[in-house]
């Protein structure tokens, strides 16, 4: 039941992308004032306004149900990921609610969830060293960021991030979190008289069981029409406990440790003492003051953060993006980039109000969201209350929580994110993306320079593995002689034989007229190296040159 499709509000999504900008033609400064203060202008900022007058009662039903399973999956995940970011539990919980009830008025997504992920938890900790002092401050000084971004409407510039890239930085968080479940990895074959048998077993038995879940959920079929209510209701049945696993098995590992402890053997490490009740509304701290009584100042703190400041909000953005648009065009419509910055950055801010760490979509959450057959962003409203009921009635549960099933819900959430195919697509269809040579030439070329600049070429790009494309910075070159014409000639056929480019940039005009007086084929020149490496990363560029198609061509 719950995979049956109902009808989905795609269409009021639409007309959130384009906001009014400035109008050619209207000359009076009353008509642009009018525009401003337009009801058209408020639906662009609050994108609520477009999709609550149409609401439907079947929405709210399917809202219902994606909200309560998307509650019911980031209650055991934000605490999970609060261990990531080497926080108390409960600010994992502290950051999974305020962006459910912000993204509902702000957001232009009716599938993005917003809270703690893997990533984010993970630069998290990098950079405040599990401080929840700086963990807050850090999201208010994200969320500043980021909405200064959106109404300067700097959206684009994420457009300049690469797939390769981001797929790069996914796989390698990843690898990083996983190990990082097994504390003290240099020394763990020394030690391991001291393992805790009890961990252990039940975290093999926690990641064996979630494991099974997840596989249950991947190879379940849809029910069909033919199938009767009884089997339509075991379907559902299924699918509800494979899609709930992570609280399942949390809650299930809890029931042991407490048993465990009853009985007065107490054989698993334990979450333990936690802060009980919701956090209190209050304004982030600017400062900080030590153990013994040193007050370290905001711009000592802002200094310490350094290049997280430019990261950390950066990749946040990056990351919901990213799944926003490919839900948007998995589902059939359209998102604003410039708003959901807006709504990013506004959560973050407020939600160092309520001691939040900097949070981000969550592309396993907004999975669920979708697949439950979410119609609009309001079930980010029933997630948000679903956190809060668990705030302020079960953190003493919360207690007894296993430290080994935590790392199970850890690890399987994020194994998928390392995708091997992704790495076997690039191999064959794109060399280049794994590696761009720019090389600087300090000087003219004549003959006793060539062989020293083959050797290079040929050590650090045509003989690694795999090929790698070079961009050769001329500007500094002012002559060229006939030895160093027939040498480029033959590497720039050896470079088409490995199908990887050589192109040339800030060629002088007299170097540049040799070069083409001597019909070299394949030869392309850019007047920068920026516009170099934007052909390199063409799709095109790599068929071009395993179909031979390359010829001159000048790139301004």
């Amino acid at each position: 039941m719950l995979h049956s499709r109902t009808e989905v509000p795609v269409n009021m999504m639409e007309p959130l992308v384009d906001r009014p900008g400035p109008q050619i033609g209207r000359s009076s400064l009353g008509e642009r004032l009018a525009s401003c203060c337009s009801y058209r202008t408020l639906q662009a900022w609050l994108p609520i306004l477009t999709w609550l007058p149409k609401y439907r009662l079947s929405w709210l039903q399917m809202d219902l149900i994606a909200g309560l399973t998307v509650g019911l999956t980031t209650v055991p995940q934000a605490l999970a990921y609060a261990e990531v970011a080497g926080l108390p539990v409960q600010y994992g919980l502290y950051s999974a609610f305020m962006g459910g009830f912000i993204y509902t008025v702000l957001g232009t997504s009716k599938d993005v969830t917003l809270g703690p992920t893997a990533i984010m938890s993970l630069l998290c900790a990098s950079y405040v060293g599990g401080d929840p002092v700086r963990a807050v401050l850090l999201s208010l000084l994200c969320g500043t960021i980021q909405t200064a971004m959106a109404l300067l409407r700097l959206g684009f510039l994420l457009d300049f991030i690469s797939f390769p890239v981001i797929k790069g930085f996914t796989c390698a968080a990843a690898v990083t979190i996983g190990f990082g479940q097994v504390k003290d990895r240099s020394t763990t074959f020394y030690r391991i008289p001291e393992t805790r048998i009890g961990d252990v077993v039940l975290g093999l038995l926690c990641l064996c069981l979630l494991v099974m879940l997840t596989w249950m959920k991947s190879t379940l079929e849809p029910p069909s029409e033919q199938d009767t209510t009884l089997t339509r209701a075991a379907h559902g049945l299924v699918w509800g406990i494979a899609t709930v696993r992570n609280a399942l098995v949390v809650v299930a590992a809890s029931l042991v440790a407490f048993s465990w402890n009853a009985f007065g053997s107490p054989v698993f490490t334990i979450t333990g003492k936690t802060s009980q009740g919701l956090p209190p509304f209050r304004a982030p701290p600017l400062s900080e003051t030590t153990p013994n009584g040193t007050v370290i100042s905001f711009g000592e703190l802002v200094d310490d953060f350094g290049g997280g400041l430019a990261v950390i909000p950066f990749m946040g953005l990056l990351e919901s993006i990213a799944i926003a648009k490919a839900f948007a065009s998995q589902n059939d419509y359209r998102i604003n980039a410039n708003q959901e910055l807006f709504a990013i950055g506004l959560t973050n801010i407020m939600g160092s109000f309520v001691s939040a760490y900097p949070v981000t979509g969550s592309f396993g959450r907004t999975a669920v969201n979708s697949q439950t057959g979410v119609c609009t962003p309001a079930g980010g409203i029933v997630t948000g209350v679903v956190v809060l009921l668990s705030l302020a009635f079960l953190m003493p549960a919360f207690y007894y929580i296993p430290k080994a099933s935590l790392a199970a819900v850890i690890i399987c959430a994020v194994a998928p994110m390392v995708d091997y195919r992704v790495v076997i697509q690039f191999w064959r269809t794109r060399m280049s993306d794994h590696g761009v040579l720019v090389m600087e030439l300090d000087s003219g070329l004549s003959f006793p320079s060539t062989e020293y600049l083959n050797t290079v070429i040929y050590t650090q790009a045509l003989q690694a593995s795999p090929p790698r494309s070079v961009v050769l910075d001329c500007h500094h070159v002012n002559t060229v002689d006939y030895t160093v014409v027939n040498e480029l000639r033959d590497l720039l056929r050896q470079f088409k034989l490995r199908g990887v480019g050589l192109i040339f940039s800030g060629l002088q005009y007299s170097v540049l007229e040799v070069l083409l007086a001597a019909d070299l084929p394949g030869l392309r020149h850019t007047a920068s190296v920026e516009a170099a490496l934007t052909i390199l990363l063409e799709p095109t560029y790599t068929e071009e040159l395993e179909k031979g198609e390359i010829t001159f061509q000048e790139v301004m």
